[in-house]
């Protein structure tokens, strides 16, 4: 007896040890991967940081990595110069926001739809909001833009004006248009993620409403909506992320529009331009300025752009932890 629980005593020893070797493995491969993946992320971010603090003179110093000697912050004040920064920064604040309030506010309307309310094709128009995920937003391209650049309804602006339609193109009405209509960038996904939550609430909350006499706009609008703040803080941080960074529906419909991406995608082109004049050596001189220092204000000035959204990100990341866990949205 006592041989027997000897060896029952070894062989827990073992397995514990084992365990907690397996564990410990586990946890090392974790953490070698977060710090890959965290430098990966961060690396550029902090070169371009060092970037915008460096003098031109420290680029040309092989001693010099990512400390510079010389720190200046006349890379900053030309990038500023260069985007007109504050006043491109507020409009495109107020132009995402805006756009960010009417793309959340009509994704919540078709989630609850779908969510809610069965009709006959309501399987085969979801089975289309999916496939507006999985089908690339360049191919679109050319279609949407013909429709804006010759925008009617019904026929409604050739009956009355003769005109094939309105041009709308160079104006923000596309983008408020396709938020109206749940129909604007990344769309599909928001609807997905409102049906997916909304079919997550009980019934009884809407049963208890119609009893009370509200019908279903009151019902989602007092009772349904208040429930969804994980989804709607979800939707919205996305949306205004993915709007703030859009080049693509922004260069199409709005391409002389006063956005921040718009102005960053034409930043190398720009610098190129005016860094001589702003660097005091006249627009007429014809020299022209050093493309490695070219290179360190269009840097700074990208990171100049994405300035706002890590500062946003610091301040609302534990609520964005939290509504994304709640809602459900995994990878």
């Amino acid at each position: 007896m006592g041989t027997s629980n000897r060896h029952e005593m070894l062989v827990y020893k073992y397995q514990k040890t084992k365990n907690k070797t397996i564990d410990l493995l586990w946890k090392i491969v974790l953490y070698v991967l977060v710090l890959g993946i965290s430098f990966v992320i961060l690396y550029p971010l902090i070169n371009r940081l060092s970037l915008a603090f460096k003098a031109p003179v420290d680029i040309y110093d092989p001693t010099i990595y990512m400390v510079p000697i010389h720190y200046t912050f006349e890379n900053i004040k030309l990038a500023m110069d260069i985007l007109n920064y504050w006043p491109t920064l507020g409009n495109t604040l107020l132009f995402v926001s805006v756009m960010t309030i009417l793309q959340a506010a009509s994704c919540a309307l078709a989630g609850y739809g779908f969510a809610r309310f069965t009709f006959q094709g309501s399987n085969i128009l979801f089975a289309l909001v999916i496939l507006t995920i999985l089908i690339p937003m360049s191919t679109l391209m050319v279609p949407m833009y013909l429709h804006f650049r010759n925008f009617d309804v019904l026929g409604l602006v050739t009956i009355f004006t003769g005109k094939e339609g309105v041009n709308l193109l160079n104006t923000y009405w596309p983008a408020i248009i396709l938020s109206l209509t749940a129909n604007g960038l990344k769309s599909g996904l928001y609807i997905y993620i409102f049906r997916q939550f909304f079919r997550g609430l009980p019934k009884e909350i809407e049963e208890a409403a119609i009893i009370d006499g509200a019908g279903a706009y009151k019902t989602f609008f007092k009772i349904m909506l208040p429930n969804a703040i994980p989804a709607l803080m979800t939707v919205m941080l996305f949306a205004f992320v993915w709007q703030y960074n859009d080049t693509l529906l922004t260069s199409l419909f709005m391409s002389q529009s006063d956005l921040m991406s718009i102005h960053v995608a034409s930043l190398p082109a720009d610098t190129d331009q005016y860094l001589p004049s702003l660097l005091g050596l006249g627009s007429n001189s014809g020299l022209k300025a050093d493309p490695n220092h070219v290179a360190m204000i269009v840097d700074t000035g990208i990171l100049l752009a994405i300035a706002p959204l890590i500062i946003m990100y610091l301040f609302v990341q534990r609520y964005f932890v939290e509504s994304v866990e709640r809602t459900g949205v995994v990878g």
